[in-house]
């Protein structure tokens, strides 16, 4: 008899059930008795048999408050498939099944929102307003869900029922999202200008890692549509988070000029009586000097050593292609060569000479400074950084020496040349050296004026503003 009666809800036979209930009047006592899963209504609300479902509720209306396995109420199912007269007969005889959910954590109109069933949200936003206010387990509304799966024309059909309930557009999940951060991030285009130019939503909102949706457009993976969502944006006052200022509402708590002078005057006695508190403060500045000169060393001397070690491999000139020690009647040659020596070498030994000195002395200062960054020795000191950079600047000199010496190497022997090449080298020379010279005289005073405030000569510099000027300053 069961399976007659499941029958018959699967091919939505009114005559076939009519007649089972005529036959055996307890048939559908049975069914809500039986231990299967899916009763005669869930089959009939799934598959779309409005008359059938008309007649079982008319005889057993608590059938609409059964569930499935997966915690499915026959609203949930017809929901899911469309069924908005189903949804309409479901709701008005059982409206509690409006906010069952299922194993999802979701409700009948959370279903019909993932689907994109207009209608069935329209419905049901109509018969059951408790209903749209049902949170899922994630604290997401009903649009959370038609914007994270993209159901524009829900979403449209969903706002138009909240109307001015701006609480409710802006209303935040448990990750702190708004319906906006999440079509921002999902880079749903038509959905963000329905937000922006149809709704009350807020364009600056925040979420928990405390980031606007334009933070989030500017954090994601960059494609064809970020222009036009940022123009979307920015054309609304989309800011960023480090641009949002925040509003204090309660004005009741802003304190008065008073307070905030009477505060000042307590934390700076504070801080006095504490004075040792305000060592880690006065150490970070050094420390972060020192991380940053150590950093930048380490990525000039590389270079440096790259560029040496290139010039030794690939001297002005090149190399021999070949070797040359006897003629074509095997007689020795006057000049003979061997394939791979430097043809500088060759031609004009003394220039050659000076290229390998200076350019070893670029090669093995630049070395010297990365293998004292790496050697883990303490020399986490202002001096020692002093000392690297002055290994740094005969680095850089003889680097510079090195490309002079290849720059007349490759020039050819004609006069005008040689005049030109002259008049480069001497200008060039003489604004190197001046460089050299105010480099070096200003650490040399930075360093007379260190000195002389370490023994007491003259006054140390003052960290921070007398408190009497800063309270004088706010008062004008």
């Amino acid at each position: 008899m069961e399976k007659k009666l499941l029958d018959a809800a699967m091919e939505g036979n009114i005559t076939m059930l009519k007649d089972l209930i005529q036959e055996d009047p307890l048939v559908l006592d049975r069914a809500l008795a039986s231990c299967v899963s899916e009763t005669p209504l869930h089959i009939a609300s799934m598959l779309g048999h409005l008359g059938f479902v008309k007649e079982l509720l008319s005889h057993r209306p608590e059938l609409a408050s059964e569930l499935d396995s997966r915690g499915s109420t026959p609203l949930h199912l017809a929901a899911a498939k469309g069924h908005a007269e189903i949804v309409k007969e479901l709701a008005l005889v059982d409206p509690a099944a409006c906010m069952v959910r299922n194993e999802d954590g979701w409700t009948a109109l959370h279903v019909a929102a993932v689907k994109g069933r207009v209608k069935v949200l329209s419905e049901l936003a109509r018969v059951s307003t408790e209903s749209t206010r049902a949170l899922t387990d994630r604290g997401e509304t009903v649009l959370h869900l038609c914007v994270g799966h993209n159901r524009l024309e829900g979403l449209k059909a969903l706002a138009d029922a909240f109307g001015k309930d701006d609480d409710f557009l802006n209303w935040k999940d448990f990750d702190g999202n708004t319906i906006l951060h999440i079509a921002v991030a999902k880079k749903q285009v038509e959905i963000i200008k329905f937000l922006l130019t149809s709704t009350g939503v807020n364009v600056n909102a925040l979420n928990a890692n405390s980031s606007t949706a334009l933070d989030i457009l500017m954090q994601s993976l960059r494609d064809l549509r970020d222009m036009e969502i940022e123009d979307s944006l920015r054309s609304v006052g989309a800011k960023s988070a480090k641009d949002v200022q925040p509003i204090v509402h309660d004005w009741a708590r802003v304190p008065t000029r008073h307070h905030q002078i009477s505060r000042r005057l307590g934390s700076a006695a504070l801080s006095l009586k504490e004075g040792d508190s305000m060592k880690p403060a006065a150490q970070k500045k050094p420390s972060d000097w020192l991380g940053r000169k150590r950093s930048s060393l380490m990525v000039v001397a590389s270079l440096l050593a790259t560029v040496a070690f290139q010039s030794a491999l690939t001297p002005p000139g090149g190399v021999w292609q070949d070797d040359l020690k006897v003629d074509d009647k095997g007689n020795p040659v006057d000049n003979p060569h061997s394939v791979g020596t430097a043809v500088m070498s060759y031609k004009q030994p003394k220039e050659y000479g000076l290229f390998m000195i200076f350019n070893t002395i670029a090669f093995l200062t630049s070395l010297s400074i990365i293998l004292l960054l790496v050697s883990g020795l303490p020399i986490n000191r202002r001096r020692w950084v002093w000392i690297q950079m002055v290994i740094m600047w005969v680095a850089i000199s003889t680097l510079v020496i090195t490309y002079f010496i290849s720059l007349r190497q490759m020039s050819p022997d004609a006069s005008n040349v040689k005049k030109m090449l002259r008049e480069v080298t001497e200008k060039s020379v003489l604004t190197w050296l001046c460089l050299m010279v105010v480099v070096f005289v200003g650490n040399c005073v930075r360093m007379n004026l260190w000195v002389l405030r370490k023994y007491g000569y003259i006054k140390p510099k003052e960290e921070s503003a007398p408190i009497d000027d800063e309270l004088e300053e706010e008062e004008n």
